[in-house]
């Protein structure tokens, strides 16, 4: 093959790699994390296998250290059920040359120098495969170090497949003194695992990722209160749950408007008993929430959530404004000293004026492998606003919050995607600009439909960080594929179709209109009476719903869908085609569930009792 034609082909299968199925976590997250994330349904063997294929050529190591392309597929036989192919990784290889550590940290990408990686043994030059990461760009991190701590976070990487492709990007072997530097560093600071001390959770949930654990409650058991019970509230960790010792524990608060170089430090004891307590009915919905349905009109990276991603509990804690006016900052204005430019009071401020508080960044003690927390931000006028009920809080459903959903302490913004929500937070920072968090920085934002991963520059089409949620609904019952019974086909009949919707920004839900022939007839469903007596513009909690539907004779199939009308009068989208995007977000088309209708089968005895009946009657 020629140069130019192997390049062209190398193109084509990072550009299709990009655009075809992503088993990833829910963001472009962390180093290799290449699945269990983000298996949903999918069978990561399978998926890993087609990655191969898709990955078009190997990528092999030349004696002058290059990359040449090989034309050949690289077809998997299927695995033998039930048991796993093993390929040797990060073992010595005699046949390739040996660098020091020293020399690997020189590869970063900075300098043009290429990219590489260690696993154990092995060094790996991952230049070209950056771009075709389902991860994104975040295998960055790795840039340079060791890959072992990270797949330690993300144990799908732990598959024959996924050994296979990093063996293809094999360049040479790791001084052996480095080796045991490294396992020596690792062991001290992993010990057993990073998830080795996470919590135990509910059976009942359904996993979409188990390290780090991402789960949501069963539909049908969704909706049986107003109110989830904790043991029932989806878990949305973006890394291993912190073991958090409370006696050590401090919230501390900086930034402008505090003084530079000044924090202020409060115990939890300190927040219960200085400030008034408040509990608030909100519900959380990840931004991923119906991702599964997106992934059915064009493949989406992120964990594959069903319609319950959300849950809704009463939160208990302080109010962040009332937190604020505790050290002084009470208006957007605040700053430490006066700005020099003149803008509108409801225009963004010039560069001359970056000390004005803008933005309250969060950071959470939940920690990557390289110390890195989950942070996330949110404007300061939501936090100042005391009518947003903006909580610092401490109890779930009366008890203390659990260490899946940010014991000791999480940030409640009720209204505004799960995301912004941080767990375990342990620092509060005034700032001008957003978080700048990986999650505030390259997460959870929204795409255009026509953007997706082929395009190398799909950054620049990112949109502003998601805050405010759209309206949603969904049906909770029946269930998609459901059979729903009749005495007697020729007779009309009755299904009972419960769900629930909600919409961002506080706005309470007006209606829920709902169809069983597919759009062509409404009808309006009866609204929970907790969900309906909320405030208007405080509507925090979902407000579930419920409606009987009459079947007419002779129907063999339901084309049920609902869609919710908020305060505004937003109205959910029909399709999901027109709101697409490659990261799976800001799901809210109208929610549709197919049932079949079949006539009971009588029973034997049922029927020997009817005819000794109709005897009876004859007689």
């Amino acid at each position: 093959m020629h140069a130019a034609q192997a390049k062209t082909a190398l193109r084509r299968a990072y550009s299709f790699a990009r655009a075809a199925h992503r088993a990833s976590s829910a963001h472009p997250l962390a180093p290799l994390q290449l699945a269990s994330s983000h298996w949903g349904h999918y069978d990561r063997s399978s998926y890993w296998s087609w990655k191969l294929h898709v990955f078009g050529a190997s990528i092999t190591a030349t004696a002058a250290g290059g990359l040449a392309l090989s034309t050949a597929l690289c077809e998997q036989p299927a695995d033998e059920e039930g048991s796993e192919r093993f390929v040797a990784v990060g073992e010595v290889d005699p046949s390739l040359p040996t660098f020091t550590f020293d020399e690997v940290q020189e590869h970063t990408g900075a300098k043009k120098n290429g990219t590489w990686v260690v696993y154990k043994h092995g060094v790996y030059d991952i230049t070209k495969f950056i771009a075709s990461h389902p991860g994104g760009t975040k295998i960055l991190l790795a840039a340079g170090r060791s890959i072992e701590p990270f797949w330690q976070l993300y144990a799908a990487h732990n598959h024959a497949d996924v050994h296979e492709i990093l063996e293809k990007l094999r360049i040479g072997n790791l001084h052996e003194e480095d080796v045991l530097m490294l396992e020596k560093l690792r062991k001290e600071r992993y010990g057993d695992g990073p998830y080795s001390h996470d919590p135990a959770r509910h059976p009942a949930l359904k996993v979409n990722s188990s390290m780090p654990f991402n789960a949501e409650p069963p539909a049908e058991l969704l909706m049986q209160s107003f109110i989830t019970p904790n043991d029932l509230f989806f878990v949305r960790n973006h890394l291993p749950v912190p073991n958090v010792d409370i006696e050590n524990y401090r919230l501390k608060v900086s930034g402008l408007g505090i003084g530079k170089g000044k924090e202020i430090a409060l115990t939890l004891d300190d927040l219960k008993s200085k400030f008034t307590h408040h509990t608030v009915a909100t519900t959380v919905q990840c931004a991923g929430n119906r991702r599964a349905e997106m992934s059915g009109v064009k493949q989406v990276n992120g964990l594959s959530w069903d319609t319950t991603a959300l849950s809704t509990a009463n939160w208990t804690g302080v109010l962040l404004s009332d937190v604020l006016a505790s050290v002084g900052i009470t208006d957007e204005d605040s700053r430490p000293e006066q700005c020099e430019c003149a803008v509108a009071e409801n225009m963004d401020t010039c560069d001359d004026c970056n000390s004005v508080i803008q933005h309250v960044q969060f950071e959470g003690l939940d920690a990557d492998t390289e110390g890195k927390t989950y942070g996330a931000s949110i404007p300061i006028s939501t936090a100042l606003d005391p009518r947003k009920d903006v909580l610092l809080a401490f109890e779930m459903n009366g008890e203390p919050i659990p260490r899946d959903h940010g014991y000791p302490l999480r940030v409640i913004v009720p209204g505004t995607v799960g995301a912004r929500n941080v767990k375990f937070v342990h620092r509060i920072v005034l700032a001008g600009d957003e978080s700048p968090s990986f999650w505030q920085q390259h997460d959870y934002k929204g795409f255009p439909p026509n953007v997706d991963y082929t395009n190398d520059d799909y950054w620049k089409f990112a949109g502003d960080s998601i805050q405010e949620l759209p309206v949603q609904s969904a049906i909770t019952e029946p269930k998609n594929g459901a059979i729903h019974y009749v005495d007697d086909a020729s007779d009309s009949s009755f299904v009972t179709v419960k769900g629930y919707a909600w919409s961002g920004g506080g706005r309470n839900i007006l209606r829920v209109d709902i169809s069983v022939d597919g759009g062509k007839t409404w009808a309006t469903a009866e609204l929970n009476e907790s969900g309906k007596r909320q405030k208007y513009n405080r509507a925090w909690a979902w407000t579930p719903w419920e409606l009987d539907v009459e079947v007419p004779p002779g129907t063999n199939s339901l084309d049920i869908m609902c869609k919710a009308v908020d305060s505004s009068y937003n109205v959910q989208p029909d399709t999901i085609a027109p709101i697409w995007n490659m990261r799976g977000v800001l799901n809210n088309a109208w929610h549709r569930v197919n049932v079949t209708v079949e006539e009971a089968e009588v029973e034997e005895e049922e029927e020997e009792e009817e005819e000794e009946d109709k005897t009876e009657q004859r007689a």
